[in-house]
């Protein structure tokens, strides 16, 4: 966990919380001050700590005492351990005043990696900082599976742990000072198991501030809903089949380091400097760099069909869906995955990482569902159905050859096929 305190904020409009933005402005009323003191609003909660039950207890023996012995030294103990709660419960109050916070999922998520949740705070009170709030994070499937476990034979408590496994919980905390006017960024790292729709939700904020007598949390209702792509997985290559590719290359429409200009696109950080256009530059009045087209070889067509009478094991399919994530940005990255077909739906050309990455998003959420079973060495204008053969360009570099499919390879394994001959195995 680390923060980083700055000045300011970028306005948004997903802030929540007592400061947020979007929140209608109220009358001062002193009536409705008492008011929210005495019954808080919804989601806020304040329970005792054990410190706080024990000072509770302790002015109830001492006040107990004072009746008893009519001592003004014991009542004046009794008030003043009475004041300190009542003060502990007012500076916890104003510390939460004008405090508003967001969530966001950071970057792609994929089962067994890391991945981020970034939490902004942002402090609008113009003269009390903040101290001493934490965040209460979790995250589960969107969607409990089916098969996970029996529930018709399973006791009520033994379907709720089952869930509770499911659950990732975390808590970060923010130690420091959040200074009026000041934004404070926390990250909570979490590692997804499986793949599929996950939502991250932010349950509560809370603090024990000042004290630590009481503990004041304040519910939220933040959830965001992310995909995660299948593990990446070790494969073996077992034959000698390759692309059929040539040795000349051909001008394509994406990016890439051949020779012919493409484009030209502002520059972002990481660019070379030599790629600059300087007259483009001064016409527009901010940089631009070349961007050139790639030179392209003939290249892989991935088809993945998920039918359920093939893919009837459950960690077959979530072999294949790892297997086939692995090999389409593998070729991706060697510049000879040209195009992607799921479930005999269009023909989709992988002109640009925003391409991998929808086919990856749809790793994510794909289950045995309709598409036919894979017959290695079956043409592709015969694979693509029905309507799926117009999406396929006229002036495409994509050919009818090294067509890349999956069947399953032994009770366990998922096997690799190119134009019907065995290329790789996990």
């Amino acid at each position: 966990m680390s923060a980083t305190v700055t000045v300011s904020a970028s306005p948004s409009l997903d802030w929540q919380g007592p400061g947020a933005p979007d929140r209608a402005r109220r009358v001062f009323r002193w009536r409705t001050l008492l008011w929210s003191l005495v019954f808080p609003p919804k989601r806020h909660r304040i329970s005792l700590t054990l410190p706080g039950l024990f000072l509770l207890l302790l002015a109830m023996g001492i006040g107990t005492a004072a009746y008893n012995t009519a001592s003004n030294i014991l009542f004046i103990t009794l008030s003043l351990l009475l004041a300190c709660l009542l003060l502990s419960g007012l500076l916890s109050w104003f510390n939460f005043m004008g405090l508003c916070w967001r969530m966001r999922p950071v970057g792609p998520w994929r089962a067994g990696h890391e991945a981020l949740v970034t939490v902004e705070v942002e402090n609008r009170k113009a003269w009390l900082p903040t101290y001493g709030l934490w965040f209460e994070l979790a995250t589960q499937p969107r969607n409990v599976p089916e098969d996970g476990w029996p529930a018709a034979k399973m006791k009520v408590r033994e379907v709720l742990a089952a869930l509770d496994r499911l659950v990732t919980r975390g808590r970060i905390f923010l130690r420091g000072r959040l200074d009026p006017r000041g934004v404070a960024s926390l990250d909570w790292g979490v590692k997804p198991n499986r793949r599929g729709a996950a939502v991250v939700e932010l349950g509560a904020v809370g603090s024990l501030f000042p004290f630590g007598f009481l503990r004041k949390n304040i519910g939220t209702a933040l959830k965001h809903t992310v995909l995660v792509w299948p593990a990446q997985v070790a494969y073996q290559a077992v034959g000698g089949a390759a692309a059929r590719a040539g040795s000349s290359g051909q001008r394509t429409e994406r990016a890439g380091a051949g020779d012919d200009l493409l484009a030209l696109r502002k520059y972002g950080q990481g660019d070379s400097h030599r790629l600059i256009h300087w007259k483009a530059s001064a016409r527009l009045g901010q940089l631009m760099v070349r961007q050139f087209a790639a030179e392209s070889h003939d290249g892989f067509v991935l088809r993945l069909d998920t039918p359920a009478e093939v893919w009837t094991r459950p960690e077959q399919f979530e072999l294949l869906c790892s297997f086939a994530g692995t090999l389409a940005e593998d070729y991706f990255a060697a510049g000879r995955l040209r195009a992607v077909v799921v479930n005999g739906g269009p023909l989709i050309e992988t002109r640009s990482i925003r391409d991998l990455e929808a086919f990856l998003d749809q790793l994510a959420v794909i289950e045995p569902g309709e598409g036919r079973a894979n017959r290695p060495g079956e043409p592709l204008s015969e694979r693509l159905s029905g309507d799926a053969s117009p999406y396929l360009p006229k002036a495409s570099p994509v050919s009818n050859q090294n067509l890349l499919t999956f069947a399953p390879d032994g009770a366990r394994g998922v096997a690799a096929y190119v134009d019907g001959i065995k290329t790789a195995s996990a």
